[in-house]
């Protein structure tokens, strides 16, 4: 026997229930705890995921509605955290049952465009097999589009890209990541695609206090602690590196922080034959963190495929 109109404007649905029981809250927690700073990210993932638990609720008490669109962009420099909130967005969807499995699959224009007729249509489609039922982040997603090489197969790639994203909209979200500029021009000349990506999220840099935060959480993941002078040495340090060529943010800060470690290693080293403490094999120097060529002066020239340190 069916409900009654009246029955069923009564139904009630707990959203704090329904936001907890699917995990949510505990995905948001673990993303402040995991990633410093980026607040205007956390409040739209935040707002994301309210839309979704409410879009679940209308639908448990028999209200029509269009399924929200769930492609997204991510903007940003490198090491902003794009990936690792890509990660979280997805146990988010699959919590609250968007997608099935709720895994991430990550791509670049190699791994979707072909080198010759007939081989990028394949590599697209296993590409978006592997992804379905989760998401495919897609890094540096204007490579896809070369309009200067009228040989190039991106455009193929896209054309492919748009049906499933249409086509598949249930079982799989694409996200596509790059420096804003370029995704801009990137969106433009591909109106298409802009239109099927409603969610767009701009990654702002770490400031250099954040970056500092993200160093001694790194040091402390590994069992690592800097002493006062060489905490002050690395606030120097940061200061200097975010003016030079090629910074990626908390990547350049990880690269940096492994640096250092290998300079704390090879000073003790020196040491050999002498006790050392467990505060001395935790503990980075001033001198592991002036050693770095940041501090030697000009860098230009750099090749860019190797890392500053």
């Amino acid at each position: 026997m069916e409900s009654s109109p009246e029955a069923t404007e009564s139904q009630t649905i707990d959203l704090r229930q329904a936001y907890e029981g699917a995990g949510v809250q505990a995905v948001l927690d673990e993303l402040d705890r995991d990633l410093i700073g980026l607040r205007p990210v956390k409040a739209r993932i935040r707002e994301i995921a309210a839309l979704l638990v409410v879009n679940r609720a209308r639908q448990q008490v028999g209200l029509e509605t269009a399924p929200p669109s769930l492609h997204m962009s991510f903007t940003g420099r490198p090491g902003t955290g794009k990936t690792t909130v890509a990660e979280r967005m997805s146990k988010i969807l699959h919590g609250l049952g968007y997608v099935r499995k709720g895994h991430v699959v990550t791509a670049t224009r190699d791994d979707l465009v072909g080198q010759y007729i007939g081989h990028t249509a394949p590599k697209t489609r296993e590409m978006l097999k592997k992804a379905m039922g989760g998401v495919l982040f897609i890094d540096e997603a204007y490579y896809l589009y070369r309009p200067e090489n009228e040989r190039d197969y991106g455009a193929e790639a896209i054309e492919i890209l748009l049906q499933v994203m249409e086509n598949n909209r249930d079982d799989l979200v694409v996200i596509f990541a790059g420096y804003k500029e370029r995704m801009d021009v990137f969106y433009q000349s591909n109106p298409g695609l802009s239109s099927r990506v409603a969610n767009h999220i701009d990654f702002p840099d770490y400031s250099a206090e954040e970056l500092l935060a993200i160093a001694q959480l790194i040091l402390a993941d590994e069992n690592y602690r800097f002493s006062e002078e060489a905490r002050a040495a690395f606030a120097d340090y940061i200061g200097r590196r975010m003016q030079l060529p090629f910074f990626a943010n908390a990547r350049s800060i990880r690269n940096a922080i492994d640096r250092a470690r290998m300079r704390q290693a090879n000073r003790l080293f020196g040491r050999m034959g002498l006790p050392l403490t467990k505060l001395d094999l935790m503990t980075i120097e001033a001198d592991d963190i002036t050693a770095s060529r940041v501090f030697q002066g000009e860098v230009e020239g750099l090749d860019p495929a190797q890392p500053l340190t």
